[in-house]
């Protein structure tokens, strides 16, 4: 078997080893492989079909992502116990992975093909998407399926100064800028990442980094391509084409593309409208019913389909102008309303040409934040944000059903984008919940919902460091001619070589996602389509600020409230009360939600509800309990039970001590029954603690005037009993007294319905 097994190794140039190995594993398919950094591992395979379905003209790809959890020695989550349908985060790696590899299939090539890409081991210290990529660009290079790559990726990040190529995982958050680039050996193909506000310089200096380092790996997988004897690419014919009925089409129809696509018209069904007339004008003027037969309509729908192509890119290259009329550089007309819905904790309209976003901002505590419970990642969310794309948005009749890819990956990119400028949880305690829901759509939705997003935000109270705006760049090419457009609208993206979107401050870039389907773009370009997107951006802020110039001042009167303190970590316990019963008392009482996480040497208690007299009351009884008194403090107390020598009053939550008989009044009273009883309350002052037993006295008497003349009598002698006897127990009263504590001293946070559990 060994003599079958091929494994190459590099090096990325500070010691760490890749290593890619082939003819151990899944043998059956086209094509596998096994990607190794540290101690991750991954396993891709590649299956394509033999034959294509019939009237099929586009690549059926599909890229899925999957993290075993015994890769991690962990197992899942859940009733089930077993890997299940792929997570957001598997979800944005298999994306990354797709839009990497989808260019370079060959145009004319439509047999369904299928990457499979697993986690089989996995360790804390090397990010497995970084090397997603690669492990699939492994697999079709021992495979005969036909692909122009090689192509692989890595993660580059701006760390001290410095460029870092697949970043330690423990160093990324401390990073100010986090790319995956994925890129041939010419060109770079795909980008996505998250900056903290860093210039355009920075960014293009990364992508030359990153594409130094992908260079390496592609010469290493063309070397294991030729040791595996598949430099060879299987036939294939997928399309039956009549070369006669494409140059008769082109020739009747791409000057009135041309010509139409002049006319600059804004309205997107206007001109689907206008271009659809003149692909059917073709069809009446050389078929009737009888003659158009299935398969000729679908040639004429794909030989229309690259000439309108091609003359709406001549337009814009030869007049300089847009689909809709504008300059290259022009933003389509921008509306923002804010505060439109009257119930929502925040929310924003913003509407940019043909693009509408409603989004929608929602304030809530930590136990509403979300719970990550993933193979290699682990812990919880504050900030979420969700971006949901009906049918409807596009005029589309479309069944809803559960959230797709794209939407995964668009909120993902906006997530990013707004995440960067949140306040501190010190500073804003809520878990933060962004809604964006396109009602209109014609490019660029996904930066529609950054501005929308951004507003229903500030429109909340969020005391954002500073607004974000997202704008999509295009491109359009044809040999030495060139042209990068602004804020692209649906078609461009489609007819266009490039979709770039950058996001970002006034001062700097938050994140971006770049997707190219040229060769041999250069950097010059790049800088320019990042300058004249730095310029857009600039012009959407501008409408954001007249919009909302800042966040509210306050967040709205239905909002709940939320304040948080600190309480030494002993009093945990304490606060939260055996089973849970004290802060379930707390909350019920003062009809407030308490949360309480521990901190190093302290108890972080978050207190929320929508009145403030509420959180004032549950924040005292807290502070009480956690209070430790001295010799003459002064507190309201309550009489807990009444014995033959005093009374025992609770002058804290949880805390007792004894005011003697002696103490209740100047003068010497023989009984108390009479003058007081359980319930009554009255101020007493802390005189003493008895040192062995830790019990405090109390006494009433000091906190009264002394009679003039008043002589100190001894008391008779009787036999009464001193110090901590209490003597029988009455109905009321209470055993014990000091200091109590919740004897569940493990319990460390409560949930919603007042239940303590264990964090």
């Amino acid at each position: 078997m060994n003599e079958h097994i091929i494994t190459k190794r590099f090096d990325l140039g500070d010691g760490r080893m890749i290593e890619i190995e082939t003819g151990k594993l899944a043998k059956q398919a086209d094509g596998a492989a096994v990607v190794r950094m540290n101690n991750t591992m991954l396993l891709a395979t590649v299956c394509s079909k033999r034959e294509v379905g019939e009237n099929v003209d586009f690549m059926p790809l599909t890229v899925d992502y999957q993290e075993k959890y015994a890769a991690m020695g962990r197992f899942p989550g859940g009733f089930f116990k077993r890997e299940a349908r792929p997570s957001e985060h598997e979800i944005l790696i298999a994306r990354l992975v797709d839009r990497a590899l989808r260019p370079l299939f060959p145009d004319n090539f439509h047999a369904e093909v299928q990457v499979n890409i697993t986690l089989i081991s996995g360790d804390h210290d090397t990010m497995p998407d970084q090397l997603a990529a690669l492990a699939a660009a492994s697999a079709l290079a021992v495979s005969d399926i036909p692909f122009n790559g090689p192509v692989s990726e890595v993660r580059v990040s701006y760390l001290d100064g410095q460029y870092v190529i697949n970043t330690p995982m423990q160093d990324i958050e401390r990073a100010d800028l986090d790319l995956i680039v994925a890129a041939t050996e010419d060109n770079i193909m795909m980008v996505e990442g998250e900056m903290k506000e860093v210039s355009e310089d920075v960014m293009l200096n990364a992508l030359k980094a990153a594409h130094e380092a992908i260079k390496i790996q592609c010469r290493v997988l063309n070397e294991l391509t030729i040791e595996t004897g598949k430099q060879e690419k299987r036939e294939y014919c997928h399309e039956v084409n009549d070369e006669e009925l494409r140059e008769r089409i082109r020739q009747a129809v791409y000057q009135k593309c041309y010509d139409f696509s002049k006319q600059g018209i804004a309205n997107k069904h206007q001109r689907e409208d206008g271009f659809a007339a003149i692909k059917q004008e073709f069809i009446d003027a050389n078929y009737t019913e009888e003659t158009l037969t299935d398969e000729i309509k679908f040639m004429i729908d794909r030989y229309y389909h690259d000439t309108e192509r091609e003359a709406m890119r001549d337009m814009v290259l030869n007049e300089r102008t847009r689909l809709d009329g504008r300059q290259l550089d022009e933003i389509r007309p921008i509306w923002c309303e804010t505060d439109y819905l009257p119930s929502a904790h925040g929310s924003a309209i913003f509407t940019r040409g043909e693009t509408q976003s409603l989004s929608t901002c929602t304030l809530g505590t930590k136990l509403d934040e979300q719970k990550i419970d993933g193979a290699v990642i682990e812990g919880t969310r504050r900030f979420l944000l969700h971006y949901n794309f009906p049918g409807f948005a596009t005029g589309e009749v479309k069944r809803s059903g559960s959230t797709s890819r794209r939407e995964v990956g668009h909120g993902h990119l906006a997530w990013r984008a707004l995440k960067e400028v949140l306040p501190t949880e010190e500073e804003c305690p809520y878990t933060i919940r962004v809604v964006s829901d396109i009602l209109e759509s014609n490019g660029s939705s996904s930066m529609a919902t950054v501005c929308a997003g951004c507003m229903a935000l500030m429109d909340a109270g969020v005391k954002l460091r500073k607004p974000v705006a997202g704008i999509a760049m295009g491109l359009i090419s044809k040999g030495d001619k060139w042209a990068v457009l602004s804020d692209i609208l649906g078609d461009e993206d489609h007819l266009g070589d490039m979709d770039f979107k950058v996001c970002g401050t006034r001062d700097g870039i938050t994140a971006c996602q770049m997707d190219i389907k040229v060769d041999g773009l250069s950097y010059d370009v790049l800088a320019k389509a990042l300058e004249q997107a730095r310029q857009g951006r600039l012009y959407i802020l501008d409408k954001i600020h007249e919009t909302i110039p800042e966040p509210r001042e306050d967040y709205k009167d239905f909002v709940p409230r939320i304040e948080q303190i600190k309480i030494p970590k002993d009093f945990i316990g304490a606060v939260i009360g055996k089973g849970g019963e004290v802060i379930q008392k707390i909350q019920a009482e003062t009809n407030t939600i308490i949360n309480i996480e521990e901190e190093g040497e302290f108890g972080i208690v978050d207190v929320a509800s929508q009145n403030k007299d509420d959180i004032a009351a549950a924040l005292k009884w807290i502070k009480d309990i956690c209070t430790v008194p001295e010799v003459g403090d002064v507190f309201d107390a309550k009489v807990v039970s009444i014995v033959e020598f005093g009374a025992f009053m609770e002058f804290l939550p949880g805390k007792e001590g004894l005011m003697h008989i002696s103490e209740y009044e100047w003068g010497h009273p023989e009984t108390l029954e009479g003058l007081i009883h359980v319930g009554d309350e009255f101020q007493v002052k802390v005189i003493a603690f008895d040192e062995k037993n830790g019990k405090i006295k109390l006494s009433r008497k000091a906190l009264l005037p002394k009679p003039e003349g008043y002589v100190e009598e001894k008391p008779a002698r009787g036999p009464r009993r001193e110090g901590g006897d209490r003597g029988p127990r009455k109905d009321g009263d209470r055993g014990g007294h000091g200091r109590r504590e919740g004897g569940n001293g493990g319990e460390r946070r409560s949930s919603g319905n007042g239940e303590g559990r264990r964090r």
